[in-house]
C-alpha cells in the first residue's frame, strides 16, 4: 500500500512552520491517542502514522530530505525509520504531559493535567430560524466516568498501585539490533498506558480506564442573523481533560438551508415576483411575502420587467446590532402564451392606436443586424 503524504497526515501545507506542524500534531495526537480510544485499532494505527510523520517533519534535516526525495529518500542510509519510537518521544511526552522527557532522559515522568480536546458539531437550520434565531438541544458524544466503577477503574473500588511493568515510570525501553548497532527505544507502557499506576482488579466495563463513551444533551441558542459557516463556541462543553485538566470547548458550525423563494446576500434578501402585462402597463397594488408577513407594493404604470422595489428593514438583522437589511423585490412581466380571439383583437387595436404596424418589414438597426447573418 502506498504511504500517505506526511503533510496530508498532519493536515498542514508544505509551507507550514515547525510550530504549525507541532501544533497540528498535538491536536491530532490528543484526538487519536490510544488512551482515549481503547480498543480502537483504526485510531491506534492513525496515531502511529501521524507520529511517524511528525518525527520527519519536525526535524529540519529529515524534512529537507523528505521534501526532495519523498518516502523513498527516507530509506536505507539516508535516514530510515529504524529510529522511530525513541528519537523524538521526549517531545511527544512533553506535549502530552508537560514533562522533561521522563525515563528516556534519566528520571521518572511526572504526568500533569492536560486540557481536553475540542469538539465540533454541525447543525442545519431553516432560513427563517437564521433570520429570527432559535433555541435548540443537541446531543454530542463525550467521555464520562464509568458508571460501573464510578471512574476508579477498579471493579472492587481498590486504590491503584505502582505499575509492575514499567515500575511507575509510564514508559518501557526496548533494545533492537539494526545496521547501525543496538538501538534503544522508549515507548508508552502498554500495561498502564503511561499513567505509571494500575488497578489490581480492572473494571470489565471500561477495561480499567475509569472512563466510558456516552452522549450528552447540550442546550444552544442560535442568534438571529447567523449565516452558513459561522461557529458558536461553548466554553467547557468539549472532551474532559486528563488528570483533572479543564474540558475542551464545543464548536457548533451552523448551516442555513436554502429557501424556495428568498435568496440571501449578507443582511439583504432578494425575491422575484411575476406581474401581468396589464399590471405593468396600467399600474397596480400587489401583495408580496416577506419574512415578517405579507407587504403591499405600489406598481406604477409603465413598470418594466426587471424593475426592483425595496422594502426597508425586511431582511436579516446584524449579529452585533438591531438594524436589519432590506428586501429587494424584482418584478417580472409575464407575457401570456395563449390568447383568445377577443384578447388578440384588443391587442391588435392597442397596437394600431399606438401607431405600431404588426408584421411589417423590419427597418432601422434591427434590419441591419438581420442582413449581417443572411
Amino acid at each position: 500500500m502506498e504511504k500517505q503524504d506526511y503533510y496530508e497526515l498532519l493536515e498542514v501545507p508544505k509551507t507550514a512552520s515547525t510550530d504549525e506542524i507541532k501544533k497540528s500534531y498535538r491536536r491530532l495526537a490528543r484526538k487519536l491517542h490510544p488512551d482515549l480510544n481503547p480498543g480502537d485499532a483504526a485510531a491506534e494505527e492513525r496515531f502511529k502514522q501521524i507520529s511517524e510523520a511528525y518525527q520527519v517533519l519536525s526535524d529540519d534535516n529529515k524534512r529537507r530530505q523528505y521534501d526532495t526525495f519523498g518516502h523513498s529518500g527516507m530509506n536505507g542510509a539516508g535516514g530510515g525509520f529504524e529510529d522511530f519510537g525513541f528519537s523524538g518521544f521526549g517531545d511527544i511526552f512533553d506535549m502530552f504531559f508537560g514533562g522533561s522527557g521522563g525515563a528516556a532522559r534519566g528520571g521518572r515522568r511526572q504526568p500533569r493535567p492536560s486540557r481536553g480536546a475540542d469538539v465540533r458539531y454541525d447543525i442545519e437550520i431553516s432560513f427563517r430560524d437564521a433570520a429570527f434565531g432559535k433555541d435548540a438541544e443537541i446531543e454530542i458524544p463525550t467521555i464520562v466516568d464509568c458508571e460501573k466503577c464510578s471512574g476508579t477503574g477498579s471493579a472492587s473500588g481498590s486504590h491503584p498501585v505502582t505499575c509492575s511493568t514499567c515500575g511507575g515510570s509510564g514508559q518501557v525501553r526496548q533494545v533492537s539490533n539494526t545496521i547501525f548497532g543496538q538501538m534503544q527505544s522508549v515507548t508508552t507502557c502498554p500495561a498502564c498506558r503511561g499513567s505509571g499506576r494500575q488497578v489490581p482488579d480492572p473494571c470489565r466495563a471500561c477495561s480499567g480506564a475509569g472512563r466510558a463513551r456516552s452522549v450528552k444533551t447540550v442546550k444552544i441558542s442560535i442568534p438571529a442573523g447567523v449565516d452558513s459557516g459561522q461557529k458558536l463556541r461553548l466554553v467547557g462543553e468539549g472532551e474532559p481533560g486528563e488528570l483533572g485538566g479543564p474540558r475542551g470547548d464545543l464548536y457548533v458550525v451552523v448551516f442555513v438551508a436554502e429557501h424556495e423563494f428568498f435568496k440571501r446576500n449578507g443582511q439583504d434578501i432578494f425575491c422575484e415576483v411575476p406581474i401581468s402585462f396589464t399590471q405593468a402597463a396600467l399600474g397596480d397594488e400587489i401583495e408580496v411575502p416577506t419574512l415578517h408577513g405579507p407587504e403591499k407594493i405600489e406598481i406604477p404604470a409603465g413598470t418594466q420587467s426587471g424593475m426592483v422595489f425595496r422594502l426597508r428593514e425586511k431582511g436579516f438583522p446584524n449579529l452585533r446590532g438591531k438594524n436589519r437589511g432590506d428586501q429587494h423585490v424584482m418584478v417580472k412581466v409575464v407575457v401570456p402564451k395563449k390568447l383568445n380571439s377577443k384578447q388578440k383583437k384588443l391587442l391588435g387595436e392597442f397596437a394600431e392606436a399606438g401607431g405600431e404596424e404588426l408584421r411589417r418589414p423590419q427597418t432601422g438597426p434591427l434590419k441591419k443586424i438581420i442582413e449581417m447573418f443572411k
